[in-house]
């Protein structure tokens, strides 16, 4: 059986796999030449012919009209003749963002496969059990062009990585030395989502500094860097690199790269989850995230209460952090308290023209696994000068 026909639906690692079939002759063959389960590339081929279908190629189903990636057949309209054979076909098609998002995840995936790793380095000799510290960088915006004559601090690129990175090696320093590191990354860690300097859904003209591909390197050499600045300090580290609304396709991406960057060091955790409601437990403490763009910061202790039941009712204290709204606001609920966490990076020219201010700054907060919130260190861009 021939699977050349799947060949324009397969990912780079798929297409691998596809040649190994047809040169072995067989699904086990080909699985035994790869050194792989038979059942690996089944999978793969049933995701392949998933994709086919979505796009409007399934033979047996005399589907042959294909629509364009990031696309799915609305509906598919055969008439035949007086043989039983096709004679005509209309094929709808509409932009489907759920079969989007699983197609650039899968990208995703394929190109991670690809990534270097990260070699494990030493694990810190001192630290205290009972404690988790978080790390929170949120909304720093990396691309992000603004000016100082408008909002009152310049930032781009080159201020953004080196905001970033010196405030978060000075929470670290000024941190005690806790056995769970967290870099929480709170979402829109870049300023646009794609080539194009406008936001993900409402396509909003954004000031953007550089190309997209050079947002792209500084983004990651930070985060690459506070994650290295943790690890020297803690024995285990927690990275969340959670969705915004600026980032909502980068934050996929991120995830799928650390998670392949850090595959080899078992120090590093990199939560993957694509629902933007996340949660870690450290002990009878209860830590949450959410950027907050979907749900405001009193909906979210019956959120995370139902989302999370289990860690909910084996807890006693609990703490959800969000961001967003680039200011402080702190507000203990029913059962958690909720913080807002400000911003390091300036006001834009959209921030500033609506009369928004706040002050810029970076808290790293420690928990004990018993007794909650015990400490907190907060950094600003003027401690950098």
């Amino acid at each position: 059986m021939s699977y050349s026909d799947l060949i324009p639906f397969a990912t780079v690692r798929q297409l691998e796999y596809i040649e190994a079939i047809e040169k072995a002759g067989s699904i086990a063959k080909g699985a035994k030449a790869l050194g792989i389960t038979d059942r690996v590339l089944k999978r793969a081929l049933a995701a392949i012919r998933r994709r086919a279908a979505l796009q409007g190629h399934s033979p047996a189903h005399d589907m042959t009209k294909t629509v364009p990636d990031g696309f799915t057949v609305k509906g598919v309209s055969t008439y035949y003749d007086q043989d039983g054979k096709p004679k005509g076909q209309w094929v709808k098609s509409a932009v489907d963002q759920e079969a989007r998002d699983a197609l650039m995840r899968e990208a995703f995936d394929a190109m991670a496969q690809e990534l270097p790793r990260v070699a494990p380095i030493k694990t810190p000799t001192t630290t205290s059990a009972d404690l988790a510290t978080v790390y929170t960088l949120t909304d720093s915006h990396v691309g992000a062009l603004c000016w100082h004559k408008e909002g009152g601090a310049d930032w781009d690129l080159k201020i953004a990585e080196a905001t970033l990175t010196g405030c978060f090696e000075h929470m670290v320093n000024a941190s005690p030395a806790s056995e769970v590191g967290v870099v929480a990354q709170l979402g829109d860690f870049l300023h646009q989502d794609s080539i194009s300097p406008v936001t993900p859904t409402s396509h909003h003209v954004l000031d953007a500094d550089g190309r997209f591909s050079k947002v792209v390197q500084v983004a990651v050499r930070v985060l690459r860097r506070v994650v290295g600045l943790a690890l020297q300090k803690h024995k285990r580290v927690v990275v969340l690199l959670a969705e915004g609304n600026h980032d909502i396709t980068s934050s996929i991406w991120l995830r799928t790269m650390f998670a392949a960057l850090y595959e080899n060091e078992p120090r590093v955790q990199v939560i993957d989850s694509p629902l933007p409601y996340y949660a870690l437990q450290h002990g009878e403490t209860m830590l949450c995230w959410h950027h907050g763009h979907l749900k405001k910061n009193d909906q979210l202790p019956l959120l995370f209460a139902s989302q999370f039941p289990q860690m909910w009712g084996s807890t006693a204290k609990r703490y959800a952090h969000t961001g967003h709204r680039h200011h402080v606001e702190e507000k203990e609920h029913s059962g958690m308290t909720v913080t807002q966490h400000p911003t390091l990076a300036a006001r834009d020219a959209y921030a500033a023209r609506g009369g928004w201010i706040a002050e810029r700054q970076a808290t790293a907060i420690t928990y004990h696994r018993s007794f909650g919130r015990i400490g907190s260190v907060t950094v600003t861009p003027e401690m950098l000068t």
